[in-house]
């Protein structure tokens, strides 16, 4: 009788806790449901997104805990991609996120970008299309997906095809962007450039090359045909990290 009575009211203990819990500061919890602790205990990548959002928000506002908070947000925008392209106006819209907050938000989701571009920085020859959709895809897709104009880039290879830089040369419109062939044929030469990879985003989303862009591309290939460069490659990005378009692997190029 005793111990089923010691049981209950560990039930009860808990169920009181669990009801309230929202209302109570993180460090009053439970051990084991502290976000912090819990990442320790259980690794990352077993964590929910509202406890990892909780530990970088570290504090709630009044009346809710830090994880209450994280839960507003990914409820307001859904997707760890649509907080990330969301400007920090959009981010101040919720109740409890300040500039010190949207701050923190913006800074952990461009630390991931970073790492996924480190990647990229790693390869040491690009000896195929494939190789350079892979660069392409890990150095300029955690930006240039989400962008709502267009970005016009070119990779610049040393003699043995190694990535030496990545240059912009230009960002237009929703639809298009002015390239002077003559600008890419500068930086290739300032840097001793052996040959190139152009890469731009469509940002509708499109990834097929329009008539524009493939005489763009043959502008380029000419001119750069005269100071002996070679154009190894056109990449279009799409919206999604598998949307992209190759001039090699369609022989366009």
């Amino acid at each position: 009788m005793e111990n089923n009575l010691i049981c209950q009211n560990e039930i009860n203990r808990k169920i009181k806790y669990f009801s309230s819990k929202e209302k109570l500061p993180i460090k009053n919890w439970v051990k084991e449901e502290r976000p912090r602790e819990m990442l320790i205990q259980k690794k990352p990548e077993n964590l929910p997104l509202s406890k990892l959002f909780a530990i970088i928000l570290r504090t709630g506002k009044e009346g809710s805990s830090a994880e209450e908070l994280a839960q507003l947000l990914l409820n307001r925008f859904g997707s760890l991609r649509k907080i990330d392209s969301a400007p920090v106006s959009e981010l101040l819209k919720i109740k409890g996120i300040g500039l010190a907050k949207a701050a923190q938000i913006k800074a952990a989701l461009e630390l991931g970008k970073r790492l996924i571009r480190e990647n990229a920085q790693k390869i040491r020859k690009i000896k195929n299309p494939t190789d350079a959709i892979n660069y392409v895809a890990e150095y300029y897709g955690p930006y240039l997906r989400d962008y709502e104009k267009e970005f016009f880039f070119v990779i610049l290879l040393d003699i043995k095809n190694k990535p030496i830089d990545n240059i912009e040369i230009s960002k237009g419109s929703i639809n298009s962007t002015v390239v002077d062939p003559k600008e890419i044929i500068k930086y290739a030469t300032l840097k001793s450039a052996s040959s190139i990879i152009l890469v731009h985003n469509h940002p509708s989303g499109e990834t097929i090359p329009s008539d524009d862009d493939i005489e763009l591309t043959n502008q380029i290939k000419k001119a750069c045909e005269i100071v002996g460069i070679k154009v190894l490659d056109h990449i279009i990005i799409g919206k999604n990290f598998d949307d992209t378009y190759s001039f090699a692997n369609n022989k366009k190029i």
